[in-house]
């Protein structure tokens, strides 16, 4: 049956404004609906309505995404200790809000937050979620830009014990190009998605473009660095076997 499903699968999967009508997925159904999620050439749609085709793709429903997103972390490998921070905008429901983003010097996908505000609370909600994270070790260094947030915020976090004493806080611009580039591709399936409709919505979105990013990076055991196509598909498909019965 699997092999049968195609992107013309109806399939009521939430858009990045709307509601779905399904809570949850099981089965052959939510396999099926992650044939959804696979890019086209130039990216995923996040539109209101049905999943349809689009010169990006098709339509990215938020209600899969995190659940792609917990599954995928169990597979992992592990990130080093170095990490790099940044936070670029993004716009929601007509507003600009902030992305939190980091990766370590190779340019692995630490993890993300999504911010209304862009100061040192915000600073210091990402870089607990990302020290919370299963599949990395405790920073070494942490690089970002001059942002005043940063200092206050990892000042508070090793004030908690939640950060290890001797870790390096070091704000220093350029080292930070890596994840500038590394913002683009997730900028620019959101720009295909032509923007996002629901805070929550534009969460769960880009968990899937997160999870993809990482995929195609190789970060993932079993995946393939730069996977695409028919390579994704069957690595998505892996993700949920235990439960396509």
């Amino acid at each position: 049956m699997l092999g049968r499903c195609s992107l013309h699968h109806r399939f009521p999967v939430c858009s990045s404004g709307g509601n779905s009508n399904r809570k949850s997925f099981s089965g052959v159904s939510l396999v099926s609906a992650f044939f959804l999620v696979v890019p086209g050439p130039r990216g995923v749609a996040g539109r209101a309505g049905p999943p349809r085709r689009s010169r990006h793709g098709v339509a990215l429903g938020p209600a899969v995404c995190p659940e792609m997103e917990r599954r995928l972390h169990s597979r992992l490998r592990p990130t080093n200790d170095s990490w790099r921070v940044d936070e670029t905008y993004i716009r929601v429901k007509g507003k600009w809000v902030y992305l939190y983003r980091a990766v370590d010097y190779t340019g692995a996908t630490i993890d993300f937050l999504l911010s209304a505000k862009r100061d040192a609370a915000a600073a210091e909600r990402f870089l607990a979620k990302a020290l919370g994270g299963e599949s990395h070790p405790a920073p070494r260094v942490i690089n970002t830009d001059e942002h005043a947030g940063y200092p206050p915020a990892i000042m508070q976090l090793k004030a908690e014990e939640a950060l290890e004493e001797n870790c390096r806080h070091r704000p220093v611009q350029y080292l930070n190009n890596l994840l500038e580039k590394d913002h683009r591709a997730i900028k620019r399936r959101i720009r295909a998605s032509q923007h996002f409709r629901s805070f929550r919505g534009a969460w769960h979105t880009i968990a899937g473009y997160e999870a993809i990013h990482m995929t195609r990076k190789g970060q993932a055991r079993g995946s393939a660095p730069a996977a695409r196509g028919g390579l994704l598909h069957r690595f998505i498909l892996g993700l949920f076997s235990a439960v396509a019965v």
